[in-house]
């Protein structure tokens, strides 16, 4: 074959390889400008705006799994990171989604914070496909829900609890007392426990029933304006009795005579609960002192007892429903563990606080701080 053949077959043939290599160029270029658009496409009107007013945390990712909008509420949980998201689990969730197009549901429990061990939260996410190229993840946070859902179990279980033993005791004496009928002193005896018992009991009813007003009603809603020193003389006149039947004595000292707005029941029941406290909680014949002071418009009536004190791992304990430090001593005493938390909850209400201070051997200082009613001066 002459030598102008194989030129020519030649040309033809890179013309062809080359025609070949620029078809499948042109056909990749528009392929990457097709994925370009889709990566670069913007978000629908509307959602980012949804999203930043979303309670809940909300979270969109785009085709690659990467962040493309978060909610402020995202950010409070620490669920995102730059463009990634710090969660495994949703993560997981997304990628699911994107495979199956079903929304999913699912609970995880999740640590925020990335120094120490962090806060574990309990969230719920809700993971759904938002058109075809996006996808939608919602957040809440069901960590106080759950944790006053186990109060209210606990509460009940308690209350079960509680009001069993009182009960049960007074089954046991009324068949003690009638299988003693004939013995004058032992019905007596076991009559007398009865009484103790049915006592208890009347509190113990009486003080569920306050606990369960105060945290229904809110005292602010309707409040009225109230001397401190009016409440410090009506709680301290309600526990003469018990004072002196254990020979001790109330001391008041009323620094400064504030007004408070709220309830002056409530807040006369809980300085009556840290009186009573104290004084059955310190010896015989020793005194308790109540003082009243303003610092910084903040009403502080503290209460001191002469009492054995409470260990620091029990402060915040002894706010609890039914908690007791000394368990036998409040059988002796008819303490029924709700008078400190009713204490708190009416704190709470008014838009106060309790503090205690207290060490093993030095007594204890309850203090109920409630903020001051300005003045009439001051409202005119």
């Amino acid at each position: 074959m002459d030598a102008s053949w194989y030129v020519l077959l030649a040309l033809l043939l890179g013309l062809t390889i080359g025609g070949g290599s620029a078809a499948l160029l042109s056909i990749a270029a528009q392929r990457g400008r097709q994925v370009m658009a889709i990566a670069t496409e913007p978000i629908p009107d509307g959602i980012a705006a949804m999203v930043d007013v979303l309670e809940s945390a909300g979270i969109v990712f785009d085709g690659s799994n990467q962040v493309i909008l978060a909610s402020p509420g995202a950010d409070a949980l620490d669920l995102v990171d730059g463009r990634e998201l710090r969660s495994r689990e949703i993560m997981d969730a997304v990628r699911r989604v994107w495979r199956t197009g079903e929304a999913e549901v699912l609970d995880i429990a999740y640590r925020r914070g990335r120094i120490g061990v962090g806060t574990e939260l309990q969230l719920r996410a809700r993971v759904a496909p938002l058109g075809n190229r996006f996808m939608l993840v919602l957040v809440s946070d069901r960590t106080e829900e759950l944790r006053l859902a186990g109060v209210r179990r606990d509460f009940v279980a308690n209350v079960s609890h509680e009001l069993k033993t009182p009960i049960g005791a007074l089954t046991l004496l009324s068949e003690a007392i009638e299988a003693a009928a004939e013995d004058p002193v032992r019905v007596r005896a076991f009559s007398q426990r009865m009484q103790v018992e049915a006592e208890r009991l009347g509190r113990m009813t009486k003080e569920l029933i306050d606990l369960s007003r105060i945290q229904a009603d809110d005292p602010l809603d309707d409040a009225e304006r109230f001397s401190i020193a009016q409440v410090v003389d009506v709680a301290v006149d309600r526990n003469a009795v018990l004072a002196e039947a254990k020979r001790m004595v109330i001391l008041p000292r009323v620094l400064d005579d504030a007004q408070v707005l709220g309830s002056e029941e409530l807040v006369t029941m809980a300085v009556q609960n840290l009186i009573t406290n104290a004084v059955q909680h310190s010896p015989a014949a020793t005194h308790v002192g109540v003082g009243v002071r303003v610092v910084d418009e903040v009403v502080e009536i503290a209460v001191t007892d002469n009492g054995a004190g409470i260990a620091p791992e029990d402060h915040e304990r002894v706010f609890e429903r039914f908690y007791r430090i000394d368990p036998a001593r409040s059988r002796v005493t008819g303490g029924t563990g709700l008078g400190l938390s009713i204490v708190k909850h009416v704190a709470i209400s008014h838009g106060g606080e309790v503090r205690l201070w207290s060490h093993p051997g030095q007594g204890s200082t309850f203090t109920l701080r409630l903020p001051a009613a300005a003045t009439r001066k001051e409202i005119a």
